[in-house]
């Protein structure tokens, strides 16, 4: 008996409305072709998506953070070695390199097996799903999320929480979390966090409350600070990135007392003396310079 007419269409309509609420329909991600991944966190559920393939960074074109660079080298070689590593949290103020650092280690270890997943801040309440789609996988992961930070009370701070000390799931032994943050303890910290135990807003346990806000950065095995350069630093790094720059175009551009001028100008108008900035001076720099020396 043929279905009323009606009912067919209602039938079409409630069969679309659910489609749009089922995560897309993907492949397996091939990790042997595919070095990273974005989840995708979907109403349902969540899926993962391979990222294209940008330019590539790899460790030495990172310039100033050298022993950074090497406290977390290390770690990361320790874990594709299958020996112990820590989860890392990297902090410090914004354009110091935490983020192109990790980046850069994927650009340099990716051949060797290292993949990331890039994982949003809101989705971290996810990671059990996120660490079982990888899981018995050959190859060594790191689950980074970018510029976080939370509210105490947060789904996805109680999630990282659990995942960084095992209590109630534990990541497998191909996974370590990454993380960034502008603040060492990914949480708002406030003058009055360090009145101790003294009776604040009628909290009697306040140092409690404070013991609380640090124990999610305690959970990570390191803590490495990313800071803002000196003056002097940050001229030397400007000037590194203004020849590596110039002769990758197949120039030399001399480093002249007006290259330093243009530098600290620079760094002033930006309000920070950052790695960041002075690469970005020297993206300027070396491209007026060679654009004007092609000009007619």
């Amino acid at each position: 008996m043929p279905l009323d007419p009606d009912l067919q269409e209602q039938l079409r309509r409630v069969l679309g409305s659910l489609e749009l609420l089922l995560p897309r329909n993907l492949a397996p991600i091939d990790w042997r072709e595919t070095h990273a991944a974005n989840w995708r966190r979907h109403l349902l559920a969540g899926y993962l998506e391979p990222l294209p393939e940008g330019v590539t960074l790899r460790l030495p074109d990172l310039l100033g953070i050298d022993e950074q660079k090497r406290v977390v080298e290390e770690n990361t070689r320790q874990f594709l070695a299958g020996l112990p590593a820590n989860n890392v949290l990297l902090w410090g103020t914004r354009g110091t390199g935490k983020s192109s650092l990790v980046r850069a280690l994927l650009g340099s270890y990716g051949p060797r097996g290292l993949r990331v997943i890039q994982v949003d801040k809101d989705d971290l309440v996810q990671l059990p799903a996120i660490v079982d789609a990888v899981r018995g996988q050959p190859f060594r992961f790191l689950v980074f999320s970018d510029d976080v930070s939370f509210e105490v009370g947060e789904s996805s701070y109680k999630t990282l929480k659990s995942a960084l000390d095992g209590s109630v799931f534990a990541a497998p032994d191909n996974v370590l979390i990454y993380v960034t943050s502008n603040r060492r303890h990914m949480l708002p910290e406030f003058e009055t966090d360090n009145l101790g135990a003294l009776l604040h807003n009628n909290e009697i346990h306040h140092g409690e409350a404070v013991e609380e806000k640090i124990s999610l950065s305690g959970r990570f095995g390191l803590w490495v600070g990313f800071h803002s350069f000196t003056r002097p630093q940050f001229l030397a790094v400007a000037r590194q990135w203004v020849d590596r720059l110039a002769r990758r175009s197949g120039a030399e551009l001399p480093w002249t007392p007006a290259a330093e001028s243009a530098a600290l100008e620079w760094a002033l108008k930006k309000g920070d003396q950052s790695g960041r900035i002075a690469y970005q001076f020297a993206n300027h720099w070396v491209g007026s310079r060679l654009l004007a020396g092609r000009d007619p």
